[in-house]
């Protein structure tokens, strides 16, 4: 698999991050262009009690919309999308957007997993699933799911990662096709 190879093979991307997660999309997230014509859907664990900030810490930072998912919403390409507080995000037919408060995953609402598994069933082959920092096991069997369903895994690479515990779990599940520093990944997005 080449960088190349995935121009135009790619119908979303998926990022699942938790502590350090601020700082490493931070970097990715200012790097993609106002080009990239697919939706980028985030899961970063967040404290379930309290309102996200974060489309407020990123929107003024990316060239693409940035906005919190809402449930039912149909998907829009170039658009970045973070799960919101105490709310699973899944992909459904549509392709559009389903929020739910099905049970913690790893002591998590938002889950990593349930984002990549959802997406995994709704893109297959055409999507992009990214894990980067944190200290949680969330993220490896969602990793693995798009794997399976011939989509492109990228992880973080540990040495990088401000926790490695995440990208570890991740990259002991499954073999990614790629294992990078955050510049690097941000160079793979922006080459779709």
């Amino acid at each position: 698999m080449t960088r190349q190879s995935m121009r135009g093979r790619i119908d979303a991307v998926v990022i699942g991050t938790s502590a350090g997660g601020v700082e490493a999309l931070s970097v990715l997230l200012p790097a993609l262009p106002a080009t990239l014509q697919v939706p980028v859907f985030i899961v970063l664990h967040l404290p379930r009690d309290r309102p996200s900030l974060l489309v407020d810490i990123f929107a003024p930072k990316s060239a693409l919309a940035v906005r919190e998912a809402e449930d039912k919403e149909p998907v829009s390409a170039g658009t970045v999308y973070f799960a919101p507080p105490d709310y699973h995000l899944l992909i459904d037919q549509g392709p559009q957007i389903a929020l739910s408060t099905e049970d913690l995953v790893y002591f998590s609402r938002p889950s990593i997993d349930v984002l990549f598994e959802s997406a995994a069933d709704i893109y297959g082959p055409r999507l992009l699933g990214i894990i980067l920092t944190g200290a949680s096991q969330d993220g490896a069997a969602g990793l693995a799911a798009v794997h399976n369903a011939g989509g492109i895994t990228v992880v973080q690479h540990p040495d990088t990662a401000q926790s490695s515990y995440m990208t570890a779990a991740a990259l002991k599940l499954t073999a990614a096709d790629f294992v990078l520093p955050l510049a690097e990944i941000a160079d793979v997005i922006a080459s779709l």
